[in-house]
């Protein structure tokens, strides 16, 4: 596969990953969280949630050294909000949502497998000709 050109707003969308990150992190220790998702025993917030922060730094790290850090760091986060959650007094401790984010972690690694891992490239170089234009 030939290497992609660069990605030429790299920090925006870097930044846009964190927010993500920090996103689920509150969620994850809020004392009013979103209702869950779990069908059969499997949470599907959780899933999706760390499904699309996989997928969204594997187009950032297409390599397979900086995806398997940024699998590892997700599932590291997730066994640590689970931990701090277990702290919180008010939030639940959970090996069933460390497997649905492991799970998500996973999916989200496949889905960078596919054709929609041109998504943000894509998107990249539209944004760079929509502001080269003006």
């Amino acid at each position: 596969m030939a290497a992609r050109p660069p990605l030429r707003y790299r920090p925006l969308w870097l930044a846009v990953g964190w927010a993500g990150v920090v996103l689920v992190t509150y969620l994850s220790l809020t004392s009013s969280p979103l209702p869950s998702g779990e069908m059969l025993g499997f949470d599907f917030a959780h899933g999706a949630a760390y499904a699309c922060l996989m997928f969204w730094f594997a187009q950032l790290y297409e390599g397979r050294e900086g995806r398997v850090t940024s699998a590892v760091a997700l599932v590291v986060m997730g066994v640590a909000l689970e931990v701090a959650q277990g702290w919180t007094g008010y939030r639940g401790f959970s090996y069933a949502d460390m497997r649905d984010d492991a799970i998500g972690v996973a999916l989200g690694w496949w889905l960078a497998t596919t054709p929609l891992s041109r998504m943000l490239p894509l998107v990249d170089a539209r944004l760079a000709r929509v502001r080269g234009g003006r």
